[in-house]
């Protein structure tokens, strides 16, 4: 692991979010998600996670006092953001120690870009290989378990396809102790019994696609013997974490995003 500056970090960011077609426009529109991070009292630092021949850019966010549960944040499907840094600044806020990685480290500008492929627009995370995207979270808590400010108990939380992500995690990961699954679906049925995590789903009211597969999720995970705790927020639109942060956040997604912190700040101490 080593230290890299935040500027380069958020160049970086920034480059593979022009890449995707969202453009100027898109990255000034989080301006307030910048200055949010920029004006926090919180310690924050960019890093490298290495392991093999392979890096993995991070941004990490540190509780004000004592030693505190890590979590590792997935980002969504299209790239790291500014969002995602206030996010993970918001968690810090909440108590945790949070790492936020770009899980397209070493992507090319031209490889972060959407596709389209059979009519559909295919964002540059899906692509991801899924043996890297299952080793680089390996990694990442490897490396926010040893972290000093910890206390060795390591969350995983993760947005849309970081929720995929984060729901899959759980089947492979055997220590982790939490995975906080926003607006994502539940992982191979078969690999349900694998789960040692708690497992709490936080989902958007409007979200037809995910919502129906909530009840089929319930039913595994309680044959299964596993805990999930699932909630909906009436209104909210998928990606209600990211919108729901912004100065001009539409009412449902602003209630949602203020209800899903007085869960994970009450959650916290099951991981002290």
């Amino acid at each position: 692991m080593h230290t890299v500056s935040r500027r380069r970090f958020l160049e970086g960011s920034a480059a593979g979010i022009a890449a995707t077609g969202l453009g100027v426009s898109s990255l000034c529109a989080q301006d307030w998600a910048r200055q949010a991070v920029d004006k926090s009292p919180r310690r924050h630092e960019s890093v490298s996670v290495k392991y093999g021949a392979r890096s993995v850019d991070s941004f990490v966010a540190y509780p004000q006092s004592g030693k505190s549960p890590a979590i590792v944040i997935v980002h969504d499907v299209v790239a790291f953001a500014p969002w995602v840094e206030n996010v993970a600044d918001r968690f810090a806020e909440a108590g945790y120690l949070a790492i936020a990685p770009d899980m397209l480290s070493g992507r090319s500008p031209e490889e972060r870009q959407p596709i389209q492929s059979e009519g559909k627009t295919v964002g540059p995370a899906r692509r991801l290989p899924p043996a890297q995207v299952a080793a680089d979270l390996d990694a990442l808590a490897d490396y926010a378990k040893k972290l000093p400010a910890g206390n060795g108990n390591v969350c995983v939380v993760g947005f849309s396809w970081g929720g995929d992500q984060a729901f899959r995690f759980a089947t492979t990961r055997k220590d982790l102790a939490a995975a906080f699954v926003f607006y994502g679906v539940c992982p191979e049925p078969e690999n349900i019994p694998n789960i040692q995590a708690r497992v709490y789903g936080f989902y958007a009211g409007t979200d037809t696609r995910v919502d129906a597969t909530i009840p089929e999720t319930t039913k595994q995970m309680k044959a299964a013997g596993k805990f999930y705790d699932p909630l909906i927020f009436e209104g909210a639109s998928h990606g209600f974490m990211q919108a729901g942060a912004a100065p001009d956040a539409k009412e449902p997604d602003k209630k949602a995003w203020d209800a899903s912190w007085v869960k994970l700040k009450a959650l916290r101490s099951r991981f002290a």
